[in-house]
């Protein structure tokens, strides 16, 4: 790993580190320590999705044309202020504005981020460095909400306004360590990604658009957040705390469960998915969240004690990680590696716009997962199944070394030219037959 590199992931690290100690305190915080009441603190979850949504169309060009650093400075400067301001603020309409600041400067960050590792990376590396990332966030996550927990005080609007003063500083922080960064003249993309001339000419939306296989990656993107990340803390906690009797402190041991999960078995599972087809390893990870979810439904039939409904829901979201561990390292990479030549910013972003979407759509699960609990689990069970076959139909439409980058590494290894898996071979034109040597006419001297 490169300076460069190790310098974007623990900026990447400490941000998250940040934005751990105020995501589980924001409800209370907008809620109950401001009292402003539970359609306010929704707002806020609105305005922070909204402004995502608005930033997010507009970030790929600007990365493809500017480049990710000041991309990713500006946006740590904007999240850095709105947490700051968030933190200070009292009524609803300054919580708003904030919050929408947060969250725009939080998704920019996202897909620059990302295009500073593909910059840094190599097909055969980038798997690995995508992990890492997810690693480092996660567990920077988890200690930020683990202090966070022992600062916080719900008598004390103060200790909040420290957890967001501490969660601005990160991003400043960040926006240091970027601003060191050294990323390569000229990039490592011209080798590494794939060219689609067929793509050329248009804006960068609808060349996007006409790449099949990036559309189908972007539906199975949206399928994928939606029936996990979109779940967490809306759907399946409303599950869980209606149906199957789940009290809060067992909801939040089954969030740690996730977020250990992937710790624990990050590296362990890198092994296994790194020299295997991406679209089977989404595949599989559909089958894993159809067992989560089934287990998920066992908790709430009411056939067992509540220590046996505990254990299933916590089961249920230590499953979640694992299919997250395996996803980090395989669906970050292969949009990196759909993107063509230049437009690896656009295509970062535009998945990044999925997931929000798809987040912001997450909450629609609450009613079915409170109402109709054994509906809903049903829904959901299909869903994961929906994911895996996606994903074997996406792979269809993948080259092999899209699906399996290592292809590329083993004719490296083997001494033959990596564009040899990377980019088609022309055909080549036919030559006209060149008449035999008998019957041209010898050429006549020359004399003086």
């Amino acid at each position: 790993m490169g300076a460069a590199m190790r310098r974007i992931q623990a900026g990447n690290a400490l941000t998250a580190f940040g934005i751990g100690f105020t995501v589980p305190f924001l409800y209370i915080y907008v809620a109950q320590v401001r009292d402003l009441g539970s359609m306010a603190a929704t707002s806020a979850f609105v305005a922070f999705a909204l402004g995502a949504l608005v930033a997010l169309p507009f970030t790929g060009r600007v990365i493809d044309r500017r480049g990710p650093v000041p991309v990713v400075m500006g946006a740590a400067v904007a999240a850095s202020a709105g947490a700051l301001a968030l933190g200070l603020s009292t009524g609803i309409v300054p919580i708003l504005l904030s919050a929408l600041a947060l969250g725009a400067g939080q998704a920019v960050m996202q897909p620059a981020l990302a295009t500073m590792i593909v910059w840094c990376s190599t097909p055969s590396t980038r798997t690995r460095a995508f992990a890492l990332q997810f690693f480092m966030q996660n567990l920077g996550l988890g200690i930020g909400g683990l202090l966070g927990g022992q600062i916080v005080d719900e008598s004390r609007p103060g200790s909040f306004t420290l957890l967001f003063g501490i969660e601005a500083v990160m991003f400043l922080v960040l926006a240091g360590v970027v601003a060191t960064v050294r990323l390569p003249h000229v990039p490592a993309i011209k080798d590494a990604l794939p060219k689609d001339p067929a793509q050329a000419g248009g804006s960068g939306w609808k060349r996007l658009l006409r790449h099949k296989a990036m559309v189908q990656l972007c539906v199975l993107g949206f399928v994928v957040f939606f029936a996990c990340y979109g779940q967490f803390e809306s759907g399946l906690a409303a599950f869980g705390t209606e149906a199957a009797g789940i009290s809060p402190s067992t909801l939040g041991f089954a969030l740690a469960a996730n977020t250990g999960a992937i710790v624990l078995a990050q590296f362990v599972v890198l092994k296994l998915v790194e020299k295997r087809r991406r679209s089977r390893v989404i595949a599989l990870v559909g089958l894993i969240w159809t067992g989560a979810w089934l287990i998920a439904g066992f908790s709430g039939l009411g056939h067992g004690s509540a220590m046996m409904a505990a254990a299933a829901f916590i089961t249920t979201y230590a499953l979640f990680g694992i299919g997250e561990a395996m996803l980090s390292p395989t669906l970050a990479p292969l949009v990196a590696d759909l993107a063509p030549e230049g437009s690896v910013g656009q295509y970062n972003s535009a998945f990044a716009l999925v997931k929000q979407m798809a987040l912001a759509l997450g909450p629609l699960g609450v009613p079915l997962g409170a109402g109709a609990p054994m509906l809903y689990i049903a829904v959901f069970v299909l869903v994961s199944l929906g994911i895996a076959g996606l994903a074997l139909r996406l792979g269809k439409g993948l080259t092999p070394m899209q699906d399996n980058p290592v292809l590329a590494s083993r004719v490296v290894a083997q001494g033959g030219p990596a564009v040899a898996v990377k980019e088609p071979v022309e055909p080549v034109e036919p030559v006209e037959p060149v008449e035999s040597v008998e019957s041209v006419e010898p050429a006549r001297p020359v004399h003086a």
